[in-house]
């Protein structure tokens, strides 16, 4: 009489309580797997899209020196020009015009005119796309620098005879790529990272090392001199990023020549496409939704 309806039945009382544990459980796993697939996908969002964290603008600096380090030492063996810093073309430029080499100054006017017009470019995609809360306003120069490198290492190879035109226009395109990248990470870092160039990161590398070493010795009512060492962590690896980045472009070109510069423009293809992706998804549904209203 005194006995549970469940064990009446058959059914022990474990089962009531485990059954809907199973699903939950598949559930959870699924989900699981889901996530780990889309990794590459939420990484590469993270990275280049409007929402912005201190990680994600490191990670993208770092990716971005090792593309500056590798596309200048490939620049260099192809043209014999380095192309990311201004300061050396500016210095040649004055040389030059001493020497009476006026044909040099026109082109290193024509480099530095090119790379400030990839910098301004830069300005005008991520503020159109900042206006218009466009997931992508920090891809799209990506995207424009990407499809700028496929294009000189397809049509490198079939350009270089043309050695007196080929030259200073690989110079002004290379010297337009860096002043869009270097833009784009002065602009979603706020002027904490730069990728092109070495000369600012060494300097600040030095002025930790020297805060570092310094001795504080003795009582004193001022504050200690102390190191940032996640600062000189962070340059020490945008440094080690674009010599890393020089090393296998030097090596890249040596050995696949032109076509060197194809790796790097799918890197920033991945970097860029799945914001892209998105706004374009989001347009799909706009264009869906007018229609049906219609």
């Amino acid at each position: 009489m005194g006995r549970d309806p469940a064990a009446r039945s058959g059914t022990p009382d474990s089962f009531t309580l485990l059954e809907p544990a199973a699903p939950r459980a598949a559930l959870s796993a699924a989900r699981r797997r889901a996530q780990t697939r889309g990794m590459p996908i939420h990484y590469a969002r993270r990275l280049t899209g409007a929402a912005r964290s201190t990680d994600a603008d490191r990670h993208l600096g770092f990716t971005l020196a090792f593309v500056a380090g590798a596309t200048n030492a490939g620049g260099f063996l192809a043209v014999h020009h380095y192309t990311s810093h201004m300061t050396g073309i500016v210095s040649a430029m004055a040389d030059h015009l001493v020497l009476g080499l006026h044909h040099l100054v026109l082109a290193g006017a024509a480099a530095l005119a090119a790379f400030i017009l990839g910098a301004a470019c830069t300005a005008v995609m991520v503020n159109y796309g900042r206006r218009r809360r466009l997931h992508s306003e920090f891809a799209m120069p990506l995207l424009l620098e990407a499809l700028l490198l496929i294009g000189f290492g397809l049509l490198g190879t079939r350009l270089e005879v043309l050695r007196g035109l080929f030259v200073p226009a690989t110079v002004v395109l290379l010297c337009f790529i860096m002043g869009l990248q270097n833009a784009l990470i002065t602009k979603l870092s706020k002027a904490e990272i730069r990728t092109t160039h070495l000369t600012g990161i060494v300097t600040d590398i030095g002025i930790e090392l020297g805060k570092l070493c310094y001795w504080n010795a003795g009582a004193s009512r001022r504050p200690p001199v102390l190191a940032n060492r996640e600062r000189l962590r962070v340059l020490s690896l945008l440094a080690g990023s674009f010599f890393v980045g020089g090393v296998v472009g030097a090596i890249g070109f040596a050995r696949l020549g032109y076509a060197a510069t194809l790796p790097l423009a799918l890197l920033l293809v991945f970097l860029a496409v799945v914001p892209a992706a998105d706004d374009l998804a989001r347009l799909t549904r706009r264009l869906r939704l007018a229609r049906r209203r219609r």
